[in-house]
């Protein structure tokens, strides 16, 4: 059974989707607002582990996410995605770095897409991507939530560093 749930969060609504306790999707609050896939209940439960890391996540307090997720895409994608994972908090990369990693350097742009394409932003840090000249570029939820991840990223890890 797919559920949904709409959590409140610093950067705006996240609709959160998934199969049974599995995260599948994250969509951020735009304009339209994401629609619930067609069949889905609305129910709390199935994401509240989802809810309590993205909470940490956005207080400072969790860098890296360990949730049980579902991820249905391309063995290209797939590839891209692990890649997106291995950015370190509070860090960027360009696509042509996520190309070399994967063994494609040629692959910048086919890493855009599988980047465009991610449907758990946050959990798997596309908004770390950027482009080859240091510009935000490309990203779901807006340049300005990018643009937001990445300040509270770093701001978490200056104030880490002052301990």
């Amino acid at each position: 059974m797919m559920y949904h749930w709409i959590m409140d969060s610093p950067v705006g609504g996240l609709l959160l989707e998934g199969y049974d306790d599995r995260l599948h999707f994250i969509h951020f609050d735009a304009s339209p607002p994401p629609i619930p896939h067609l069949g889905s209940k609305q129910a709390e439960s199935p994401f509240r582990e989802a809810i309590r890391q993205l909470s940490a996540y956005f207080s400072g307090e969790l860098k890296t996410f360990s949730l049980d997720i579902h991820l249905e895409g391309t063995p290209f994608q797939l590839k891209v995605w692990q890649a997106l994972r291995e950015i370190p908090y509070g860090r960027t990369a360009s696509y042509g770095d996520i190309a070399r990693r994967i063994d494609n350097p040629r692959a910048s742009r086919a890493v855009g897409g599988a980047n465009h394409r991610n449907p758990l932003p946050i959990v798997i840090p596309c908004h770390r991507v950027i482009g080859a000249d240091g510009r935000l570029v490309g990203f779901g939820g807006g340049i300005t939530v990018k643009e937001s991840l990445l300040n509270l990223e770093k701001a978490y890890l200056k104030g880490q560093n002052r301990a």
